[in-house]
């Protein structure tokens, strides 16, 4: 029981082998397309701003097989920020060196591991056939044309299945290995992702914290003491009623108004939490209300949008939000442009002005949190304002959905 259960698992191994090469084959072939436009891009002046767009697409095509050759080791190298919008210089040496590595080594390992079936399948049938199709000439050149030359076909055929089962596993794992270290980042980069990554949770913690102070700041010094004027106008409304009726009603239209300006703040309060608009509207519908209510004239560009996560799609809400209400205050702009975009599987939000630029975010224009709620995101924020304009808030976000 336990031997065939061991030779189940070995074939079971051996299949998967095959076909980690076999399904290579079609993105080794994709890596010499890419390797070929390239070298054209690279050759030709008025072709070379293709070549960002082209080395995008090799990080896509890197990130794909770096996830399937994740799945076949159980566990997926560690991907870096190639798609993340800019083009880090060693993650694209490294993607490149892959490519050239996968578009040969990938493609002959593909060839070997299809050609041992094929050449198995084709021998037999022609052993089998020769009466029918005398002087066909085997994979291997042998004309068959009698049983001897049938029965040499028949171990001809053996060749292929012996090579199929002895060597295509091997090759499979020595590409494995090969592919996933070429894939792999280098250590100095997974450090300084793991820095990232505890700097940004650091932030995301510190974010958190804010908000909640914020929250409780404006409940506090805003809405509890609207509320507490309620109270009191009521209590003074209830005394002047017992002693002089017509002297509670100024009262209670003061205690009213209270109670009116308490409800405004806590609603301020509960759309700087969650805005409703973006439940009811979703994020275009909500950016586009920002822009309609905006003090400077606000056109905004859609394109197609990915679906996107609560999270990512309130942190893109409040970006657009403090960046009009930054260009509104401080910058003597006449317009302002907000693009949202999907690149590489992620949001990008850009806010440009035409006023009169010099924007810092540590000087407490509260584009320092924006940074904080995004980084807190694994997202990443830019600002651009030279002195004279004009500004640019560049943000882009993972969708996480």
């Amino acid at each position: 029981m336990d031997d065939a259960l061991t030779a189940t698992g070995r074939w079971q191994g051996h299949l998967r082998g095959f076909r980690f090469l076999v399904d290579g084959t079609g993105t080794a072939l994709a890596a010499g397309a890419l390797l070929v436009a390239l070298a054209v891009c690279a050759a030709l002046v008025v072709t070379w701003p293709l070549v960002p767009h082209l080395l995008r697409a090799v990080g896509a095509l890197a990130e794909f097989e770096r996830r399937r050759t994740g799945r076949h080791l159980g566990h997926p190298p560690p991907a870096h920020a190639a798609l993340a919008g800019a083009l880090p210089v060693p993650a694209v040496r490294r993607d490149l060196g892959w490519l050239v590595l996968h578009a040969t080594v990938g493609t002959l390992a593909g060839v070997a591991a299809l050609s041992a079936p094929i050449g198995l399948v084709q021998n037999l049938a022609l052993a089998a056939a020769w009466p029918l199709l005398p002087g066909t000439v085997s994979t291997l050149n042998t004309p068959v044309a009698s049983w001897g030359q049938a029965g040499l076909t028949v171990l001809i055929a053996a060749g292929y299945a012996a090579a199929g089962f002895l060597v295509v596993p091997l090759l499979a794992r020595g590409y494995l290995r090969l592919s996933s270290a070429r894939l792999a980042p280098p250590p100095t980069a997974l450090a300084q992702r793991l820095a990232q990554v505890t700097a940004t949770r650091a932030a995301a913690v510190d974010a958190h914290a804010a908000e909640l102070r914020r929250i409780e700041r404006d409940l506090h010094d805003g809405v509890q003491n609207r509320v507490v004027a309620v109270a009191m106008h009521l209590g003074i409304a209830e005394r002047a009623l017992g002693r002089d009726p017509s002297a509670a009603l100024p009262v209670v239209l003061a205690a009213r108004t209270a109670a009116e300006e308490a409800l405004a703040e806590l609603r301020g309060v509960v759309r700087s939490i969650y805005p409703p608009a973006l439940a009811d509207r979703g994020l275009a519908g909500s950016v586009a209300g920002l822009a309609a209510h905006s003090p400077v004239p606000c056109s905004v560009r859609e394109e197609p949008l990915p679906a996107v996560a609560a999270a990512v799609a309130s942190a893109a809400y409040f970006t657009v939000a403090e960046a009009l209400t930054n260009t509104a205050k401080h910058s003597r702009a006449t317009r302002v442009r907000v693009h949202l975009r999907a690149d590489a599987g992620r949001l990008v939000v850009e806010v440009q002005d035409d006023g009169a630029g010099g924007a810092d975010e540590r000087a407490g224009t509260g584009l320092d949190g924006v940074r904080r709620r995004v980084e807190a995101l694994d997202g990443t924020m830019s600002l651009h304002s030279p002195p004279g304009g004009p500004t640019t808030v560049h943000v882009t976000l993972p969708t996480w959905a």
